[in-house]
């Protein structure tokens, strides 16, 4: 896609797999522009290193950039720049989750896949009869909410600094209220741990929780906690603490470090996918492509003083 698109920008780019590391810090020289995604934490060093060889532009081909110290970039003279790519990926994904997770989907397919097709002991629910507090209302919460509209239940936003028309109410009382809380909240200091255990134990007996966010959103251990007294109803979780270096990766033949990642997948009403919400034709073109336009811009602002 990027070959294919760059010839397009008359742009002639330095592919490697590899994630951006001091290990390959040569292939940057001559560059001002790089191009990273959003796997890989890029560190100080290698920030440091990159200032070095010259580069003064780092787009992520993410719209989150907790992954990269942005204040130490910007001391090193390197600016960084996310990009914006269609929210319908991940909005989508949502509310497929959303669904999956009311209806019992995981435990439904599991049990039909060893052909045991009794109805499931507990019956799902209908969206339009629960309440659902949407944490975040940048353009990925926006597009959530407007799919959410079809089904006709009740819609409470929270957000920092309201974006959009939405019925907007404290944190506390939307915890108190929603059958379902979807995290789409940018990760910074702020917003780490936002669901920590005493915001876990605020919400209504029997909710679930929806995270295509950052992992670090949700405290993992107080969400486990919650789950196992039976407290939450469930959880549907693209994105998890600890994932890197898991996530992306075959683990078939492999032990799995991360004991909270064990503990949440062997739950039955717990879904969890690998960072998966975002990747779709159409977003990773936009995604390409807008990350291509930036650097093209940042040069052009650049060569005019």
């Amino acid at each position: 896609m990027f070959r294919e698109m760059a010839s397009r920008f008359d742009v002639m780019p330095t592919i490697t797999e590899a994630a951006a590391s001091e290990a390959n810090i040569e292939l940057a020289f001559g560059n001002q522009c790089i191009s990273v995604d959003h796997k890989t934490r890029i560190t100080n060093s290698t920030l440091f290193a990159l200032s070095q060889a010259g580069v003064m532009y780092i787009s992520t081909r993410s719209i989150g950039y907790n992954h990269i110290n942005v204040n130490y970039a910007k001391s090193v003279g390197i600016t960084v720049g996310n990009v914006a790519y269609s929210p319908d990926s991940v909005a989508d994904y949502t509310l497929m989750l959303m669904l999956m997770a009311v209806r019992n989907a995981k435990s439904i397919i599991r049990r039909a896949d060893i052909h045991d097709y009794r109805l499931n002991d507990v019956r799902g629910k209908e969206l339009r009869d629960l309440t659902i507090g949407v944490i975040g209302t940048g353009r990925i919460g926006a597009a959530v909410m407007e799919r959410l509209r079809g089904f006709g239940g009740r819609i409470l936003a929270y957000d920092s600094r309201p974006k959009t028309a939405a019925d907007y109410v404290p944190l506390d009382e939307l915890l108190e209220l929603s059958d379902i809380v979807t995290l789409h909240a940018p990760l910074n200091a702020d917003t780490r741990h936002l669901l920590n255990r005493q915001r876990i134990e605020q919400m209504k007996h029997g909710a679930f929780i929806i995270n295509t966010g950052r992992g670090s959103l949700l405290d993992t251990e107080a969400l486990i906690t919650a789950l196992q007294s039976g407290r939450l109803g469930g959880a549907a979780l693209d994105v998890l603490e600890g994932e890197e270096g898991i996530f992306y990766a075959d683990c078939t033949n492999k032990p799995i470090e991360s004991q909270p990642l064990l503990r949440l997948q062997e739950r039955p009403n717990v879904i969890v996918s690998p960072h998966t919400a975002y990747y779709t034709d159409h977003a990773l073109s936009d995604m390409i492509e807008n990350s291509i336009i930036n650097c093209l811009e940042f040069e052009r602002r650049n060569h005019h003083g």
